[in-house]
């Protein structure tokens, strides 16, 4: 299935709702049992949207010092 922003947009507000039943555009139904859940498919949903419009998704880096020499 192709994400569209209106499905990534249609997630979002049923997570700020607490609807856990969403019909998305192509007609496909889904039934979240959780919020970790909803939100690990956000991440992907952002990510295939991202990946479609040719923006790159910003990367996180971390960096650790240490003064054990």
């Amino acid at each position: 299935m192709a994400f569209t922003q209106a499905d990534v947009d249609k997630l979002k507000k049923a997570m700020a709702t607490g609807v856990k039943s969403l019909t998305y555009s192509d007609g496909k139904k889904a039934e979240y049992h959780s919020l970790s859940e909803m939100t690990a498919w956000l991440r992907q949903m952002e990510a295939e949207v991202a990946k479609a419009s040719g923006v790159r998704a910003p990367r996180s880096v971390l960096l650790e010092q240490s003064r054990d020499w």
